[in-house]
């Protein structure tokens, strides 16, 4: 196997495609999506590139695996499709799993360890649905915004900054072109072409101290097609947010340090 630190992105998409040409449906399971489109698009945008991409690498392999599909079985593989065949053709479900997983969410590298596991789905749901829950939210429906935002009319013009890990209630800064203060957007995805959303805190006051300089950009549909709709000013958009208090009992464990 080569080392996988030296991979290109081009070869992780190969490997998603390899994946799903072998495993089949099997593969689209375990990583907790409910159709190979959903498994396209999200896994195409959280790897910056197209959705058919995945698809394309799927179908260019299967020729060389035991499933239903015919493929590309009219051209040969090429070279640096034959390349990732050779070298990681022979890894099981899980493997690649694991491989993929740590494409897109390096701390699923922990998923590797069967106990650690356990503990993960105690606390946290199981760790097949909240991969593919986390990737919706997050990365993909980030990386689509990445991809589309110079299309959309609200940004047009605008230089784009990466907040995502600055922690500050907003995942990117709008910068236009003029001396203009600059906007601050969230973007959330949905599995669907509807479904909740979800504020934080932070968020929340972000979104009410920007006022019309804060845009809420929903990316949904990514179980189909994925489209988005922009809300400026999102709290006082026709989206309707109600406050909701959960009580918590958090367990802790304590020592004394003796001096």
């Amino acid at each position: 196997m080569d080392d996988v630190t030296n991979l290109s992105n081009r070869d992780k998409q190969i490997i998603c495609g390899l994946f799903f040409s072998k495993y089949d449906l099997s593969a689209v399971k375990t990583l907790g999506f409910e159709s190979f489109a959903e498994a396209f698009n999200v896994l195409g945008y959280g790897l910056g590139a197209r959705p058919a991409s995945i698809k394309n690498y799927r179908d260019e392999l299967d020729p060389h695996f035991p499933n239903k599909r015919h493929g590309w079985h009219k051209r040969p593989l090429r070279e640096h499709c034959k390349r990732i065949l050779a070298s990681y053709g022979d890894l099981g479900i899980s493997q690649l799993e694991i491989l993929i997983r740590g494409f897109l969410c390096p701390d699923e590298g922990l998923y590797l360890q069967p106990k650690i596991k356990r503990i993960l789905q105690k606390y946290a749901g199981t760790a097949e649905s909240s991969f593919a829950k986390r990737l919706i939210t997050g990365k993909a429906a980030e990386e689509y915004f990445i991809a589309n935002y110079t299309r959309m009319p609200e940004f047009s013009g605008h230089m784009l900054t990466d907040t995502t890990n600055w922690g500050c209630g907003f995942d990117f800064k709008m910068s236009p072109a003029s001396d203009e203060m600059y906007s601050a957007v969230e973007v959330k995805g949905l599995r669907d072409r509807g479904g909740q959303v979800q504020f934080t805190s932070l968020e929340y006051e972000m979104a009410q101290a920007f006022a019309e300089r804060y845009f809420l950009v929903l990316v949904r549909n990514f179980s189909e097609r994925p489209f988005h709709s922009v809300y400026r000013d999102p709290l006082r958009s026709d989206l309707q947010f109600n406050r909701v208090e959960r009580e918590e009992v958090r367990v802790s464990w304590v020592a004394n340090v003796v001096h």
